[in-house]
């Protein structure tokens, strides 16, 4: 839902373990790496064993409780019960596939970008850099999520798969899963903290070897997201915010333990449904919305809409919002890459510092004056 050079990794790549000198009659081993701590994150594990790696997915299935669990081991590694593993995959990766935008930033802060060889609907990838390797024929068209061409994927061979649906709905997923080529499934857009998102970076840094690297850049951002909420934290008066938009009747807006609402917590906002339980979004009738939120100092993410002529063009009744009136709106929809795809649906649950320095310049101004926003403008 890329960086481009957004930031430079100055971590050193991750240089393994040191294989055990071996003759024709000794099988090589290899000692486990450093273990790569989960902070915030509440959907995989990463567990170093004696000659390999254990990656779990604990948040695999939204109607299942079942764990996916994947062996990670090196080509010359015989794993000794892989038949306890949904997968074995073979590290470091040397080609992938990954379905969501989201997974391309963290491969290009690892420097491995070049190793993706498709991708499902390549309209989508907003990153200058990754782009470039599509107008090479680098990067394969492969369909759409519900439905991969798996004779060109079949073509591409790469080492593993990378899927982010959980809920067993998606065919195309099954299918590749029958065809012997390793399927992982990357559950980052479920977690709720920014740095939850985020820290899915080492996700990717353990099928390429490089955990030191991955925990390196995510502790640089956690570093600046943290730096950035102490600025605004002891400051009293807090803006508040309204959320989200109308589809045909009915506003939706995020739920109070949703990560938009994270993002205008630790800006120092007060979110009008905080209170609201939930990770997903409210379905609300327009008159409970005007009821609560037409005072709203500011509206942030009004959903699709590129203007305030369009919003009016669909519903009269955003005219009655303060925040409309006083050219309080603020969009992250206009930033886009080149062949139309939202620049901060790929990019900002890989970099929530950049997201929350938006949203403090935008509800606190006098705090960050020279900062430029990344994602969000005022919707003009």
């Amino acid at each position: 839902m890329n960086f481009g050079s957004v930031f430079k990794c100055i971590a050193t790549a991750f240089i393994g373990s040191m294989l055990v000198c071996c003759n024709q009659t000794t099988k090589p081993t290899k000692l486990p790496p450093e273990n790569s701590k989960i902070k915030y994150a509440t959907g995989f594990t990463i567990t170093q064993k004696e000659n390999h790696t254990v990656l779990s997915i604990t948040a695999s299935r939204s109607s299942s409780k079942k764990e996916l669990k994947y062996a990670l081991a090196g080509k010359d590694i015989d794993l000794e019960n892989p038949e306890e593993y949904h997968a074995v995959i073979r590290t470091p990766l040397k080609k992938i596939v990954v379905t969501s935008t989201t997974h391309i930033p963290s491969l290009e802060a690892l420097g491995v970008e070049n190793s993706l060889v498709g991708f499902p609907n390549l309209n989508y990838i907003s990153s200058k850099k990754t782009r470039g390797n599509i107008s090479k024929g680098n990067i394969k068209e492969l369909g759409s999520n519900q439905d991969i061409n798996t004779e060109v994927l079949l073509e591409l061979s790469p080492d593993a798969v990378v899927g982010f649906t959980l809920d067993g709905s998606n065919k195309s997923l099954k299918t590749i899963e029958k065809t012997g080529i390793p399927l992982l499934i990357n559950a980052d857009w479920r977690e709720t903290h920014p740095l939850g998102k985020a820290e899915w970076i080492k996700f990717f840094g353990a099928l390429y070897n490089k955990t030191k690297q991955a925990d390196s850049i995510f502790n640089t951002i956690e570093t600046s997201y943290n730096e950035a909420k102490k600025l605004v934290q002891n400051i009293k008066s807090k803006p508040t915010v309204l959320s989200g938009a109308m589809y045909k009747d009915i506003w939706y807006l995020p739920k109070g333990d949703s990560w938009a609402a994270r993002f205008i917590e630790d800006a120092n906002g007060e979110y009008l449904w905080r209170d609201s339980k939930g990770t997903g979004s409210i379905a609300l009738n327009i008159e409970s919305v005007l009821e609560k939120g037409q005072n709203a100092d500011f509206w942030i993410a009004p959903g699709q809409f590129t203007s305030r002529a369009q919003l009016l063009e669909f519903n009269k009744v955003y005219n009655a919002f303060d925040a409309y009136k006083n050219n309080k709106m603020y969009t992250f929809t206009n930033k886009k890459g080149a062949t139309g795809g939202v620049l901060y649906y790929e990019l900002a649950p890989n970099r929530p510092d950049l997201v929350l320095k938006d949203m403090i310049h935008i509800l606190h101004p006098s705090v960050l004056k020279e900062y430029q926003p990344y994602f969000f403008e005022i919707l003009k």
